[in-house]
């Protein structure tokens, strides 16, 4: 019997960005929601189950990343669930920023392979 998938939050309003996101997960036996606004994403988080990881771009319609992250913690459901920002904001500000909001990791677009799924580990260990 196989183990019951994780979920996870892909919230990027790049869809080359989303697909790339999505095979990864899908690779690493996640299930994945994806949410191409801010606004789009507050909503399912606030609906569906609680998610095992959110994979959260910065720069969104609507609402931005920064916003998003910090309602995550800011609610009592989701507020350990580990955040993962990947953007192509690279200026230490922008990271700065991002871990003060409560995100558990950063990395910089492009992402590769390697990067993403060592960084998804150390997020969740099995």
């Amino acid at each position: 019997m196989n183990a019951p998938r994780k979920l996870a939050f892909v919230v990027e309003d790049d869809p080359e960005s989303r697909r790339i996101l999505r095979k990864y997960l899908e690779h690493l036996s996640f299930d994945v929601v994806e949410a191409a606004t801010g606004k789009s994403a507050l909503s399912l988080l606030e609906q569906r189950i609680r998610p095992a990881l959110v994979c959260l771009d910065l720069i969104l319609p609507e609402l931005s990343g920064y916003e998003i992250c910090e309602k995550i913690r800011a609610s009592p459901r989701l507020a350990t669930v580990p955040v993962l920002v990947v953007s192509a904001r690279s200026m230490p500000p922008d990271r700065a920023l991002a871990e003060e909001l409560g995100a558990n990791a950063y990395l910089v677009k492009p992402i590769r392979w390697k990067t993403f799924s060592q960084a998804v580990a150390e997020l969740l260990p099995c």
